[in-house]
């Protein structure tokens, strides 16, 4: 089922074009809208997405039909290290986006975690070392840096894994920086600070308050801690952000860069503009169940991205609320079409 793009930037990148780019986790949040922007730009796009018995290709099944023919399709995982080397071979750039990313998740299935997320990426690094890929970007994430020591957040910042999936994105990140100094691998980390927007999975705060909040059946809104404070980025700058690295010649091979706004949101703040927004007068209900254990939670995540904007010239475009308008659009038209399924677990 393929629906109205989400994607809403005429963003295009012109040094894509004929390039041949492999995005791993193309089924994925981000890993959809990449693979649009890409195709987009005139790239020669191979998507990898998780191998399921059910024959679906995750959100890549709900981009345009005209982008979707485009994209060459390849079912399988990361975690097969025969796969990565015959799938590598002769492209310009590897997007590795593949992982798993649930951090409640992450406290029950942790040998899941070390394995998709580290052997997986170690997999594509030899398959990039043997196949001479000419970039490898790989994707990091804010919350290695655990709740901020500093503000905003530099690179420089000290590492703190604060759960096993910040801890095994840590044991990612610093293989892909071995590799970069032991064999000359032209592989550079991208650190995203808390995307959000069209397709998002409700394990995370905004797109599970929007749906309780769209949801008559929901008649309260169960949420977590709502004191914590995130840099929120709309999906569109994100993707703007992989595809800028992606290509600039000015990036250092080996070192990672911030891709965040620089400013600070609480959860609260934004749910009461989503409130707002929605002239909804729900009930919050904060559910223990929601909330993370005491010294795993991130308490402050806020973005220096200057090491990014000076290298590709970044920077964010979308407002949070310009960001929150366009994301509750997309859901109110996913409800419209019926594409919302039926569940009432809400877990973030």
């Amino acid at each position: 089922m393929h629906a109205i793009s989400a994607f809403m930037s005429e963003t295009i990148f012109e040094s894509y074009t004929n390039k041949n780019v492999l995005i791993t986790g193309a089924d994925g949040f981000i890993g959809s809208h990449l693979t649009e922007l890409l195709v987009k730009s005139g790239a020669n796009v191979t998507a990898l997405t998780l191998y399921n018995s059910f024959g679906n290709h995750g959100w890549l099944d709900y981009i345009p039909d005209q982008i979707h023919k485009s994209v060459t399709i390849y079912a399988g995982d990361v975690r097969d290290s025969a796969q990565m080397f015959r799938l590598t071979r002769d492209y310009d750039v590897v997007f590795h986006l593949a992982a798993l990313i649930g951090i409640p998740y992450s406290y029950e299935a942790a040998h899941s975690y070390i394995d998709v997320n580290v052997h997986g990426t170690l997999n594509l690094l030899e398959a990039v070392r043997s196949n001479r890929v000419g970039r490898l970007v790989h994707t990091s994430t804010s919350e290695i840096y655990g709740s901020a020591q500093t503000r905003p957040i530099s690179e420089t910042h000290p590492i703190h894994g604060q759960s096993p999936y910040a801890a095994s994105k840590i044991g990612a990140d610093q293989l892909s920086e071995s590799y970069a100094r032991s064999h000359n691998i032209p592989v550079v980390i991208l650190r995203p600070f808390n995307a959000f927007g069209p397709r998002q999975s409700e394990r995370a705060v905004i797109p599970t308050a929007i749906r309780q909040i769209l949801d008559p059946a929901c008649d309260k809104i169960k949420l977590g801690d709502l004191s914590t404070t995130r840099d929120f980025n709309y999906i569109n700058d994100t993707v703007r952000a992989f595809a800028m690295i992606g290509e600039s010649n000015n990036i250092e091979f080996g070192t990672a860069y911030n891709a965040g706004s620089g400013v600070e949101t609480s959860i609260h703040r934004v749910i009461d503009k989503l409130l707002e927004i929605t002239k909804c007068d729900k009930k919050i209900i904060s559910e223990k169940s929601r909330v993370r254990p005491k010294n795993s939670e991130v308490r402050a995540l806020v973005a220096d991205a200057s090491r990014l904007k000076k290298a590709t010239g970044w920077t964010c475009e979308t407002t949070l609320e310009d960001g929150i308008h366009k994301t509750i659009d997309w859901w109110r038209n996913h409800f419209a079409n019926g594409l919302v399924r039926r569940n009432k677990s809400f877990s973030i």
